[in-house]
């Protein structure tokens, strides 16, 4: 920490002393430093797309203090972003949101190529404000609203989910997530791809959309998925639970009884929080049952990777455990 304060302290205080004297709020979130979105005073609506624009070949210790004065004088800002390292210097990069599509036109005019400092010219340019993500090699047995009730929960912005059968797996998935704006798709992939999340224990990959994808994907049908209370229906099943067999395995007892009692498969979200020398890991557990209002939630203590076993696995069986207890179940 000392040593990270050290660096570019003239700047820093620079910019300490500017945002007191102008009263400007900077928020800094998941590697990332934020003004506005909305600014002091906005009334309305965010702006439309086409009025955020790309700044790069920053210096990397120049600061809001000199960055949002400048892209200001030639417009509104609604949003600037400073993306920063764990040092407290910027990673070159920056992204402004202007209130009209007009004023990122002239912000790009006026500053693409502009010298902030000299020998340093910078690079302004229109965003694409990507706002659709893949998540590839979810499991079969994965249903858009489980997969809903997860996303809703670990990430904000969410509009909507389309399911596909995965261009590269054989019996897996491939999601298409639509957010609400290029700031919570961004959030949302950094979320999903921190601490190599799995989805029902399957290892997912989340990238942008790739525009080629897309367009194959929209060309197909979207993977139908009917409810289990639908199936059930048809298959004229009753609603009434059979006696539950004597399982030893956690995964499923618990799938056994959700299935049951209709609920739903089980959807588990597990996520690597720390790692000890001593060989545990602790794992961040989430369980969604369709039937059930409240997810499940909590923390475990895992041994690392054993033979024919991954971390994540071994998170699963052990937070099933637990949401078994929970329900008055019992191995």
């Amino acid at each position: 920490q000392a040593w990270t304060n050290s660096i570019n302290q003239a700047n820093k205080k620079a910019l300490l002393a500017w945002a007191k004297e102008t009263g400007i709020d900077l928020v800094q979130i998941n590697g990332q430093r934020r003004y506005g979105g909305p600014p002091p005073g906005w009334v309305g609506d965010p702006p439309p797309a086409g009025t955020e624009v790309f700044i790069g070949k920053l210096p990397q210790d120049m600061y809001e203090n000199t960055l949002i004065p400048l892209f200001q004088s030639v417009g509104t800002l609604y949003e600037f972003r400073l993306m920063m390292t764990f040092s407290g210097l910027n990673r070159g990069f920056a992204y402004a949101k202007y209130s009209t599509q007009c004023a990122a036109k002239e912000a790009i005019a006026a500053f693409n190529n502009f010298s902030v400092r000299e020998g340093c010219a910078i690079v302004v340019c229109r965003s694409t404000e990507k706002c659709e993500l893949s998540v590839d090699g979810l499991a079969a047995a994965v249903r858009r609203r489980e997969l809903e009730a997860v996303l809703r929960r670990v990430t904000a912005g969410i509009l909507s989910i389309t399911l596909h059968a995965s261009p590269s797996q054989q019996r897996a998935q491939l999601a298409v997530l639509k957010y609400s704006s290029h700031y919570a798709a961004a959030m949302a992939k950094k979320t999903l791809m921190e601490g190599n999340m799995r989805l029902s224990g399957a290892a997912i990959r989340v990238d942008w959309l790739n525009p080629d994808l897309k367009q194959k994907l929209q060309s197909g049908e979207e993977k139908p998925s009917p409810s289990l209370g639908q199936r059930a229906k048809r298959q004229g099943l009753r609603k009434q639970a059979p006696p539950s067999p004597v399982l030893h395995n956690a995964l499923e007892h618990l799938n056994t009884l959700c299935r049951s009692q209709y609920l739903g498969p089980p959807l588990f979200l597990t996520k690597c929080v720390q790692a000890n020398p001593n060989g545990w890991l602790r794992f961040w557990c989430q369980v969604v049952i369709p039937g059930c209002p409240m997810p499940f939630t909590g923390f475990t203590w895992v041994q690392k990777d054993r033979p024919g076993r991954s971390g994540h696995e071994e998170a699963k069986i052990a937070v099933a455990l637990q949401v078994l207890r929970m329900l008055g179940e019992s191995l």
